[in-house]
């Protein structure tokens, strides 16, 4: 199967660059692109892609609000979005997985590896790098207690479910979880997919945000 992707930035001779690079890939190919924002959201919902390359600062709409407008709505569900940017500040990393970004790449990233990162988000996986995790959990450590929607949403889940959650939240792929717990891959995939479920979770990056949202992360841990 062909990835299609969607490439907003309001630079064109950034543009032109991805769209090479993109296309260059034996399993991808350019849907589209979008000079800002608003562009971006209209263009995801004419074009569908599978994957936006997503710019944080552009005219008319930022990527930030862009990326909450596509993933709000329910027949962009299956569309990820990859943020890009040149910025490595851990406000716009936040916001931009709140708006529902499933990563978060910087611009000087390496070719093969925004190529390899566009695969894994259209797999339904998040790309958390360890440090955009540590600031995640910077970010939270300062923030008041949880409580809310995010700690409601949590007793929905088992004690097996909240222990497989914390572990997402930690950065464990499927197989990692499998050999933690001492269970089968198969049975931890499906405790993940459980999780999904329950709370409505679009992917990875979701289930991590809602689990230091709810306490089950904390730094050191």
């Amino acid at each position: 199967m062909t990835l299609r992707v969607l490439i907003a930035d309001d630079q064109e001779l950034i543009r032109a660059g991805f769209r090479v690079l993109i296309d260059s890939a034996a399993d991808m190919s350019t849907a589209g692109e979008a000079q800002d924002g608003a562009a971006a959201v209209a263009a995801a919902a004419r074009l569908r892609p599978d994957v936006v390359l997503m710019d944080i600062q552009m005219p008319t709409m930022d990527g930030i609000e862009a990326t909450r407008r596509i993933c709000a709505e329910p027949e962009l569900a299956a569309v990820r979005v990859l943020i890009l940017t040149t910025f490595g500040y851990d406000e716009y990393v936040f916001n931009a997985l709140r708006a529902g970004a499933s990563g978060f790449l910087l611009k000087d990233t390496r070719p093969a590896d925004l190529l390899a990162a566009v695969r894994t988000v259209a797999a339904g996986e998040s790309l958390l790098s360890p440090r955009v995790t540590s600031m995640l959990i910077e970010k939270f450590v300062t923030e008041p207690a949880p409580s809310g929607p995010a700690v409601a949403e949590l007793d929905q889940l088992t004690d097996r479910e909240r222990e497989v959650l914390t572990l997402v939240a930690r950065g464990r792929s499927n197989e990692e979880l499998a050999a933690e717990l001492v269970i089968s891959p198969l049975t931890a995939k499906t405790h993940v997919s459980h999780i999904f479920t329950k709370l409505g979770a679009r992917d990875r990056a979701q289930l991590v945000m809602l689990a230091y949202e709810a306490g089950l992360v904390h730094p050191g841990a």
